[in-house]
């Protein structure tokens, strides 16, 4: 037997005013002549998003949800440049120590996965800089949460830079360049376009970085049967305080196939749950859906009385 927890992405459906990803543009910011003032609204936003993810966090205790992505826009404007050096974790301790302490009261699988733009592969030595302050941005709400940082970030490999052999050796040699702090919080996932999951799992077998198997994206871009190196992925994860992570999606359509749909295809996720079963004591899935926590919800349901699923608790349960 398997156990499976499913988690969800960062917001809620069924939660009113509660998103942790209100922001405020740099324009806006800017248009505040007293900067003082524009910072303190900064802060005062950034203090209602980690409000509303400890409302986020409540929920999923209520639902026995217990794994959960962060928004990564908990900090409107944090990385911009006009804005570095703000010192933003100490005015939101207040806000930081009661999730740490909530988490410490109920404990939880909790990471994030920064945007598109945090690439370790590339080129760029300003778009490198940039990397390092956004992972190090991560690390520090980590931090100031109580939560231990090592594995709790996903990153792509990055772009091909229309050479993707040597896009991966760039991804090495930058991962040379990378402060050790910030290596030992990341985990590598595989795309839908540029990077498949041998391709990631060449990085991570190379350089000791878990791989987050994501099976839709698989399905999109692939060289082989992901049943093939099945085996290896797991072992990626043999050094991690933490059991395997997989992402879980479907197509919104045929035609539109990379992009996610509302919620997850049940007899898509049984093909997978059906090819993993019995390989590794445990799999936690990330469900990737627009709709949420309700997409979670769905497949609960979905997936209630089929014969070979032994249910734990309303979001986990053991594939038989």
């Amino acid at each position: 037997m398997t156990l499976i927890r499913l988690g969800y992405v960062a917001m809620s459906m069924n939660l009113q005013n509660a998103s942790p990803s209100q922001t405020m543009t740099y324009k806006q910011f800017s248009s505040i002549k007293d900067r003082e003032a524009a910072i303190t609204k900064l802060e005062r936003i950034a203090r209602s998003n980690l409000e509303n993810c400890l409302r986020l966090l409540k929920h999923n205790v209520l639902h026995e949800i217990h794994f959960f992505r962060f928004s990564s826009k908990l900090i409107p404007l944090a990385n911009h440049p006009d804005l570095k050096g703000w010192d933003f974790i100490s005015p939101l301790k207040p806000e930081l120590l009661k999730i740490k302490e909530y988490l410490q009261g109920h404990p939880m699988r909790v990471g994030f996965h920064p945007d598109h733009f945090v690439l370790l592969n590339t080129s760029d030595v300003d778009v490198l800089k940039n990397t390092f302050n956004t992972l190090k941005m991560h690390r520090d709400l980590l931090k100031g949460m109580g939560i231990e940082p090592r594995h709790r970030c996903v990153l792509h490999v990055g772009g091909a830079y229309e050479d993707k052999e040597k896009a991966l050796e760039q991804f090495i040699h930058n991962w040379g360049l990378t402060p050790t702090s910030l290596q030992e919080m990341i985990i590598v996932e595989n795309d839908d376009t540029v990077f498949s999951a041998a391709d990631a799992l060449y990085l991570c077998e190379k350089l000791g970085i878990p791989q987050v198997f994501d099976y839709h994206h698989h399905l999109a871009y692939h060289e082989r049967d992901w049943q093939e190196d099945w085996e290896r992925i797991v072992s990626t994860w043999s050094q991690s305080p933490f059991p395997v992570k997989m992402h879980i999606s479907s197509p919104r359509s045929d035609q539109d196939y990379k992009a996610h749909a509302d919620y997850i295809d049940p007899a898509m996720f049984m093909d997978f749950l059906q090819g993993i079963k019995g390989s590794v004591d445990q799999v936690d899935c990330m469900i990737e859906a627009k709709k949420k926590d309700d997409a979670l919800f769905r497949l609960v349901e979905d997936l209630r009385g089929v014969k070979e699923i032994e249910w734990v608790d309303g979001s986990s349960f053991h594939i038989k």
